[in-house]
């Protein structure tokens, strides 16, 4: 039997990741609560498979919601996570942006609201952007780069993830791993498959450590 003592970095960090729990849903950033546990942002353009990765990384599979029609998850997402029921993280779940079909005025609104987030959120403590690595990091994924630059240069993690790279070939892959690492402004670049469970423990460690300086 293996004890706690005894568990791989990897099997503490996807234990932990397993007690995320709802917290809070909020369409606007003052009706977030306060608190001074550190946050885990995720970000990423519609169909980017942000629902997918967050249920796969908790290892729930409707923790995130999944729209049946991209873009229509108006609302920032908080989800606790901590044994016991005490909470020592938060990821959020950011709405996903960039989708055709949703109105002019309710992009421009949830740009504003998204950049407010990543620019004054203060214990904001990382950053993970989903990209569909088949498109690439897109004008507006440069935007929020731009958005986040300041914070990432003052010391905010930050995490490129090209997600369903089960879709690539082994040199596509490395290829735009390579190109995204360039554009990636300081941030770590890794591919993550939730079908062909690639980049599961390696993403799970990075998000304990992020969420747990000192241990």
């Amino acid at each position: 039997m293996t004890t706690p003592a005894s568990k791989t970095p990897a099997q503490l960090a996807t234990a932990w990741l397993h007690t995320a729990r709802f917290m809070t849903t909020a369409p606007q950033l003052h009706f977030l609560p306060e608190h001074d546990v550190p946050e885990i942002a995720f970000v990423g353009r519609s169909n980017a498979g942000k629902s997918t990765c967050i249920n796969t990384l908790t290892q729930q599979k409707q923790l995130a919601f999944a729209s049946k029609k991209p873009g229509r998850t108006q609302h920032i997402n908080l989800f606790s996570l901590g044994k016991q029921g005490v909470t020592d993280a938060v990821l959020t779940d950011l709405p996903g942006y960039g989708y055709a079909a949703v109105p002019q005025q309710d992009k421009i609104r949830w740009q504003q609201v998204m950049a407010n987030y990543l620019v004054s959120r203060k214990n904001l403590q990382g950053i993970v952007l989903l990209c569909d690595p088949r498109l690439g990091l897109t004008e507006l994924d440069e935007m929020l780069l731009d958005i986040i630059r300041p914070r990432v240069e003052e010391g905010l993690k930050f995490l490129v993830l090209l997600t369903k790279a089960d879709k690539l070939t082994r040199a596509e892959a490395q290829k735009v791993l390579s190109i995204t690492k360039l554009q990636a402004g300081g941030g770590e670049v890794r591919l993550f498959s939730a079908t062909k469970r690639i980049g599961i423990e390696e993403v799970s460690e990075m998000l304990w450590h992020w969420a747990h300086p000192d241990q």
